[in-house]
C-alpha cells in the first residue's frame, strides 16, 4: 500500500516508543463519540494490564504509525482461556484506504498461535465503518446489548459481535 506514496504500510508488534501514537489515534477516536465508552484515554499503565503484549500491532508507514490493533482477555477465569476482546484505530488521515482490515486480519491471523479460539468485540450501532470492517473480515453480530452505558449522558446500545476461528 502507498496510500500516502511515502513507502509500504507495514504491521509489526506495538512498542514502548509508540505509546504517544497509539494515545493520539485513541484520542482522535474517542472525540468521535462512536468509538468507545472512554471520555480520556488510559495512562499507560492501565493501557498494559487490560492488553496482552502478543496481541498488540500497530501500523505503519515509514517509521510513524498510522492505527493499531490491541486485545486482551475477556475474563481470567480458566473457562474463557482462549476468548479475547479487540479494539482497532486508525488515524484520521489515514481511514478508508484498508489499514483497519490489514490490521484485524494481522490480529486474525496471529490469534490461533495465542491460543486464542475467539475474538470479540463491542461496536456502537452508529458506528457503521467499523460494523463494515468487522462483517467484511468474517465477525457475526451475536446481539445486541439495550442501553448498556451512558456516554456524555447519554444511553447507548452495544452491538456485540464475534468471530470463531476454525479448530
Amino acid at each position: 500500500m502507498t496510500a500516502t506514496g511515502r513507502s509500504e504500510f507495514g504491521i509489526r508488534p506495538m512498542t514502548t516508543d509508540d505509546w504517544p501514537a497509539i494515545r493520539a489515534i485513541y484520542a482522535a477516536g474517542i472525540a468521535t463519540g462512536n468509538a468507545t465508552f472512554e471520555t480520556s484515554v488510559p495512562g499507560r499503565d492501565a493501557w498494559d494490564e487490560s492488553h496482552r503484549a502478543d496481541l498488540c500491532f500497530v501500523g505503519t508507514i515509514g517509521d510513524e504509525v498510522i492505527g493499531w490493533v490491541a486485545a486482551g482477555d475477556v475474563s481470567d477465569r480458566c473457562c474463557y482461556a482462549g476468548v479475547i476482546e479487540h479494539s482497532v484505530y486508525v488515524a484520521p488521515a489515514h481511514q478508508g484506504r484498508g489499514v483497519g482490515r490489514r490490521l484485524l486480519d494481522h490480529l486474525v491471523g496471529a490469534a490461533p498461535s495465542a491460543g486464542v479460539w475467539t475474538i470479540q468485540t463491542g461496536i456502537f450501532p452508529e458506528n457503521r465503518a467499523s460494523l463494515e470492517l468487522h462483517t467484511a473480515a468474517g465477525f457475526r453480530l451475536v446481539g445486541r446489548r439495550e442501553r448498556l452505558g451512558q456516554l456524555r449522558g447519554v444511553w447507548r446500545d452495544v452491538l456485540m459481535l464475534e468471530l470463531r476461528l476454525p479448530d
